[in-house]
């Protein structure tokens, strides 16, 4: 984990970020890439919200089953259902309008800008969840399947 300055261009064309995010050292390259295509591509202003990257939680909807490991001291089996966000690998923008299982209001080519730089988008799950991009080598749905 490491703490990343964002760049002024970008703060400046895209004001909702904030000038610093905590996040995994892995994100700050293609973080930097799709903003700079987001920019470079008429997209910046559609960036609303900021709505984070780094935060340890389970994934929605898990919360109780993650409790009931730990409980019972099954802490790897508990890890599998972590939120990705617990390792500062994804991002959040536009919470409001992008809710879990909503149809989600963001348009293509934003969404290209973020698949073209390196992430996976939650708007193309069967779960929808339009406000989530993560890194793509690292698919929530991969690791539940391991346990279901």
């Amino acid at each position: 984990m490491t703490v990343w300055d964002v760049p002024q261009y970008i703060t400046d064309n895209i004001p909702a970020l904030p000038r610093r995010i905590y996040c995994n050292k892995e994100m700050i390259v293609p973080m930097e890439v799709a903003f700079l295509a987001l920019i470079n591509n008429g997209h910046a202003a559609e960036v609303k919200t900021w709505d984070g990257c780094f935060l340890v939680r389970p994934i929605r909807g898990y919360e109780q089953r993650v409790k009931e490991l730990l409980a019972k001291g099954e802490l790897e089996k508990a890890m599998i259902y972590m939120s990705i966000h617990s390792w500062g690998v994804a991002v959040d923008l536009n919470a409001a309008w992008n809710g879990l299982g909503k149809v989600p209001q963001l348009s293509h080519g934003f969404v290209k800008c973020w698949k073209d730089a390196g992430f996976d988008w939650g708007g193309d799950w069967k779960r929808l969840d339009g406000m989530h991009f993560q890194l793509s080598y690292l698919r929530e749905e991969s690791r539940l399947n391991k346990v279901n």
